[in-house]
């Protein structure tokens, strides 16, 4: 496994345009909102400022998690099959699209403060909702881009999947963040909080035990 992350870690070093370029859209998504708003001196209502943030967090991660599968060779697929455990596999894809996507986050919520505005009120129950929504969005998109990866025109299969299985996460996330504009106690976060953990843990598990299925086809 470490081996694996390893290589994901060493490719994605080589290949510097992919994370410029999610980069690159971050900050000109960012500088648009900007543009529309701060320079116009329109008043950024807190809820509009949650619903941009995570619209714009989840279209990065799915442009950042699509390619965890869709991107290699079918050659590389085998040779993989013929030396690793499946479950080996999809474990390091996790993780390291878990670490890419808190990255990912964390600088689009550097843009958001700077050029924009931070009503952000409990950073440390904001970061906990971050992280846990971060590998949400790891967890369940890595298994959905294996499963587009085996269909004709991936990259579609995998906007139409991704859809209704992120919407749950994404409205456990919009909760805490109103939660934390609102400069509510973190009690009042922990329903949510819980229930996006165990949302990750469900669909790590069902990651875990279907993609040697998936792999094997």
């Amino acid at each position: 496994m470490l081996t694996l992350l390893q290589k994901e870690l060493t490719l994605e070093l080589r290949r510097k345009s992919v994370l410029a370029g999610l980069g690159l859209y971050l900050l000109s998504t960012v500088f648009i909102y900007y543009l529309t708003i701060g320079l116009n001196h329109h008043v950024l209502s807190p809820l509009i400022w949650s619903a941009l943030f995570w619209a714009t967090l989840l279209f990065t991660a799915i442009n950042t998690i699509a390619k965890s599968f869709i991107g290699e060779k079918k050659g590389l697929e085998i040779y993989f099959y013929s030396i690793v455990k499946p479950e080996t596999v999809i474990i390091s894809k996790m993780i390291y699209n878990f670490m890419l996507s808190v990255l990912m986050a964390l600088i689009g919520f550097i843009l958001f403060s700077v050029l924009l505005t931070n009503p952000i009120h409990d950073l440390k129950t904001f970061s906990i909702g971050l992280v846990l929504t971060s590998a949400g969005f790891a967890t369940s998109l890595t298994l959905l881009s294996g499963v587009a990866a085996k269909a004709n025109n991936s990259n579609i299969v995998m906007a139409v999947l991704s859809f209704p299985i992120v919407i749950s996460i994404l409205l456990m996330a919009i909760k805490i963040t109103k939660n934390c504009i609102d400069g509510l106690e973190a009690s009042a976060s922990y329903d949510e909080l819980l229930t996006l953990l165990a949302i990750n843990c469900l669909v790590g598990a069902m990651s875990y035990l279907l993609f040697p299925y998936i792999w094997r086809s």
